[in-house]
């Protein structure tokens, strides 16, 4: 067919999925808003690359991410920088539910005040900190979502809303309009991208929001007494396999496997027979990572990574950690906020091995990326950052196993992502739900009664498993933790 009609079908299709999915009952905020139009950017390519792909001006297609990871669109700074001040106010606003969150807050504030402290030592302090800023707009929009009046029905809006945007256009790009949705890899094999700018990033979205769209999908095929129940059955089916088809078509194998593993511990956890005891959900979280970790690092045979399709350098990932590591600068510190791959330095690495890496902009691992911008001070950072906010995502977990189950899925999800991609990394969608994840998927609004409860108080009383007096199970049920 050919593809204004295509593009008109897709649209129909849209509205249709918007028209069916539509819901009586709670309604969030309009500041939703706010974050949602930061993760469509996020989930997508920068407001300038859509102009530069619709021919309205920058570049279209695949090959101006680097430029843009530069910096370079005053445009695209103005609209992160008016959304991120938008969601500041909004907190502002909100003081009363945000203050009852930063005891949980606090291992990630420590992160990123170290990240903010390394602007200092970057070769390039002033781009370092504009990065900075972009990733502190992250936290400010994950507060956003968990302090709305309506904070459960919000993430359900946003994760489903998004999807029926993205999905369908990004089928559309990748099969009518090639010179959006595809680039060419070295050898002329066509590569996938949808409405992102790379396969890795549209497997990211994929994993996202097939998680999204299977949590929904349980929970109304679980709740017969759901309003609408079959159509918005449809709704999530369909973006389910949406999210299978794309999968298929980009092929980005990271993704396929944590999308896999993320929804197994997803439908176990949340599974109304199994015990809610805290070793059945750490021997499933414990078996997932553990056994991605050795099939990555460990299995010297490379059976099981390429039982998946992939060869035992894991498609030369494995050279480019040999290659990329001569370049780290300081061991200790490492060269500052999300500023490894900038100037000389990047240039240099394009050149060795007779530019076999020429273009590479990421070192494949998340926790070697770590290492390269923030040295062995960062690493341990976020090791200290996931050991100590694992319990509290178990803990809400206990509070609602439905929407902690989601909030564990995110969380091993990126955990284990990182052991083949860089996730951890500013306006990363996977990085924005990891944030949420941590600071839990509430059930209800925060209170403003229970701005001075110490949540890690609450947490240790729910690890026991103890009868709760009537205050705390108040606060508990209303999403505090």
């Amino acid at each position: 067919m050919p593809p204004p009609l295509m593009a008109f079908v897709c649209i129909v299709g849209i509205v249709g999925l918007f028209v069916l999915q539509r819901e009586k009952g709670p309604q969030p905020s309009k500041a939703l808003w706010i974050p949602m139009a930061w993760l469509f950017i996020n989930c997508s390519r920068p407001f300038s690359l859509w102009l530069g792909a619709l021919g309205i001006g920058g570049s279209g297609g695949s090959g101006g991410a680097g430029q843009i990871y530069l910096e370079g669109s005053p445009l695209d700074a103005i609209l992160f920088s008016s959304l991120l001040l938008a969601g500041l106010i909004v907190l502002v606003y909100r003081s009363p539910k945000v203050l009852p969150l930063f005891p949980r807050m606090l291992p990630i504030l420590v992160f990123f005040l170290y990240c903010g402290i390394s602007i200092f030592w970057s070769d390039y302090p002033f781009v370092a900190f504009k990065h900075w800023n972009k990733g502190i707009g992250d936290l400010v929009m994950v507060l956003v979502i968990v302090t709305d009046p309506e904070p459960y029905v919000g993430l359900q809006r946003i994760l489903t809303r998004l999807a029926t945007v993205l999905l369908p256009l990004s089928i559309l790009f990748n099969k009518y309009y090639p010179a959006i949705g595809r680039g060419f890899s070295a050898g002329g094999i066509p590569v996938y991208g949808g409405v992102t700018t790379n396969k890795n990033t549209l497997g990211v979205v994929c994993l996202i929001f097939g998680l999204g769209a299977l949590w929904r999908f349980r929970a109304l095929y679980r709740d017969r007494e759901v309003p609408h129940r079959t159509r918005l059955l449809v709704v999530q089916g369909t973006l389910l396999s949406m999210v299978v088809y794309l999968l298929w078509m980009c092929n980005s194998m990271t993704s396929i496997m944590c999308l896999v593993t993320g929804s197994g511990l997803l439908l176990l956890a949340d599974r109304p027979g199994t015990p809610r005891r805290t070793v059945v959900i750490n021997f499933l979280a414990a078996a997932i990572v553990g056994l991605s970790l050795f099939a990555v690092f460990f299995d010297t045979s490379g059976n099981m990574v390429q039982n998946i399709g992939r060869n035992s350098t894991l498609t030369g990932r494995t050279d480019i950690w040999d290659a990329v590591l001569p370049f780290a600068g300081n061991p200790l510190i490492g060269t500052g906020y999300e500023s490894f791959w900038l100037g000389p330095r990047l240039e240099k690495f394009w050149s060795v091995q007779d530019g076999a890496f020429y273009g590479l902009q990421e070192a494949h691992n998340g926790y070697l990326e770590l290492y390269l911008n923030l040295g062995w001070i960062g690493i341990v950072l976020i090791a200290v950052l996931i050991v100590v906010s694992y319990p509290r995502v178990l803990a809400t977990y206990r509070n609602d196993p439905h929407s902690g189950s989601l909030g564990l899925a995110f969380f091993v999800s990126e955990v284990i992502y990182n052991y083949t991609e860089a996730g951890f990394r500013m306006m990363f969608p996977l990085w924005i739900f990891f944030l949420l994840a941590m600071l839990g998927i509430p059930k209800a609004p925060v209170p403003q009664i229970f701005s001075e409860i110490d949540v890690d108080l609450a947490d240790n009383m729910l690890s026991s498993e103890t009868h709760l007096d009537h205050t705390v199970g108040v606060g508990i049920r209303h999403g505090v933790i």
